[in-house]
């Protein structure tokens, strides 16, 4: 049977597992594994287990339950409602500025959590029912949440990076370097936004006024004396000064990725039992159910996803469509862009972590062929994984924001999403024109390679 069959098999196999409702991770095993069997030595399902390990043996990988951890810890915690009510204190003046403290407040929430959904759930909980209660609609609610929930994936501390990073064999310093500064620009991106849409809802409220004479809530200005600002700083400063500390050991050169998410973790528990009170083993326990229930979720998709990737390189599978990629002989921009749309509807169904194992193999030689820097493509790759959070059919974060605040409906979840995805997508085409927004910081400290 000759290879372009036997990758068609395979590419099916995987959908009508995929479609089946089967976990990723056992379905991508089961496929691998039923492969293996039909077009690989007998000998090659003894060796199953040592492939797996071996795969998931990588000391980069270790950092990925210690960030997990992390995460569970400040998000389990009330640091996510926290640094919002902060974040609000400081910008309810400025038009718009609910909006941006939400903004604000995921990108350092993600920059801490690195964890979308934790991200979503600890902002939103707090964010929305506050815009809510303040007269904004529950569609732009809902969209600035969800939007900046994606952030987590992007800036530094990022578990979908150390997996890019593993699968490109790339610099998981230069790829979090990398990141900062299309997060920033995201960030910025959505802050504008927020302004925008908040002229428009406060110009229909005032409309409204004037024909029905019924003030309404967004109209109403709050107040908050300096003194009540201040109040709200003491608990959120530990944690910035944690965000602080991780990065400078990382950066800094004082520890590798995996002890800085060590050092990340413990820092993370001695500040919740801290200023939260946060000690007791009933207290604790849930945390570190959470993460055992994360990591061991997300190692196993790893490890599958791996051997996945195995089988496929052993068939020839990878080599195959590599060769038929680069013979269409496109040019390098509409190269990326058929890979881009591919990473686009992969993300229709799939998660980050799956669609970056299963095509790293296939995508990334002629991407490389073509000349380009693999870690901004990391970079541009990651956003485009971002609108796959919020957008249908699988949009993890639309489903996250719709557990928070149930009285909103889906299509308005959805629908106030959709201007944050054409954002994103203006960010890509920003990446494309001046690609120094991700690759000048990690030249810049790392030096150019």
């Amino acid at each position: 049977m000759s290879t372009g069959t036997i990758g068609l098999l395979y590419g099916v196999a995987t959908l009508a597992v995929m479609f089946s409702g089967m976990p990723i991770a056992f379905g991508l095993g089961a496929v691998a594994v039923v492969f293996m069997a039909i077009f690989m030595p007998h000998a090659a399902l003894d060796t199953v287990t040592q492939n797996v390990y071996e795969e998931m043996s990588s000391i980069t990988l270790l950092a990925i339950p210690l960030f997990i951890l992390k995460g569970a810890a400040i998000g389990r915690s009330r640091a996510g409602q926290d640094l919002y009510l902060a974040m609000h204190a400081f910008m309810h003046k400025i038009p718009g500025g609910l909006g941006i403290a939400n903004v604000f407040a995921c990108a350092l929430f993600a920059a801490m959590a690195g964890s979308s959904p934790a991200t979503c759930s600890a902002i939103g909980s707090a964010g929305i029912p506050e815009m809510r209660k303040r007269g904004y609609s529950g569609r732009f609610a809902a969209g600035v949440i969800a939007a900046g929930g994606t952030l987590g994936i992007l800036l530094p501390p990022s578990i979908t990076m150390i997996l890019y990073a593993v699968a490109a064999e790339q610099s998981l310093g230069r790829l979090f370097l990398a990141g900062i500064g299309p997060g920033l620009l995201l960030v910025a991106l959505f802050a504008l936004y927020a302004v925008y849409r908040f002229r428009i809802e406060y110009k229909e409220a005032e409309r409204a006024y004037e024909t029905t004479g019924k003030e309404a809530l967004i109209l109403a200005r709050d107040t908050m004396t300096r003194a009540e600002k201040f109040a709200l700083l003491p608990r959120v400063l530990p944690f910035i000064v944690l965000l602080t500390g991780v990065m400078v050991a990382l950066y800094g050169g004082y520890a590798t990725p995996s002890e800085t998410a060590g050092l990340g973790g413990i820092l993370a528990l001695g500040l919740i039992a801290i200023v939260y009170g946060v000690w007791s083993p009933k207290e604790v326990n849930p945390i570190l159910q959470a993460t055992l229930r994360e990591s061991t979720m997300l190692m196993m998709i790893i490890g599958m996803s791996l051997l996945y990737s195995y089988v496929m390189s052993y068939l020839h599978i990878s080599q195959a469509t590599a060769q038929a990629i680069v013979a269409l002989n496109l040019s390098r921009w509409m190269l990326l862009a058929a890979i881009l749309l591919m990473v686009v509807v992969l993300g229709f169904f799939l998660p980050p972590v799956s669609i970056i194992l299963m095509t790293a193999p296939i995508i990334l030689p002629p991407l490389k062929a073509a000349g380009f820097d693999l870690v901004w493509f990391g970079i541009v790759m990651t956003i485009v994984m971002e609108m796959g959070l919020i957008h249908p059919p699988v949009g993890l974060n639309i489903f996250v924001i719709k557990n928070i605040a149930p009285d909103i409906p889906l299509s308005e979840v959805i629908w106030g999403t959709l201007p944050f995805v054409f954002l994103m997508l203006c960010a890509v085409l920003l990446l494309c024109v001046v690609p120094d927004i991700a690759t000048g910081l990690p030249d810049l400290v790392m030096g150019a390679k």
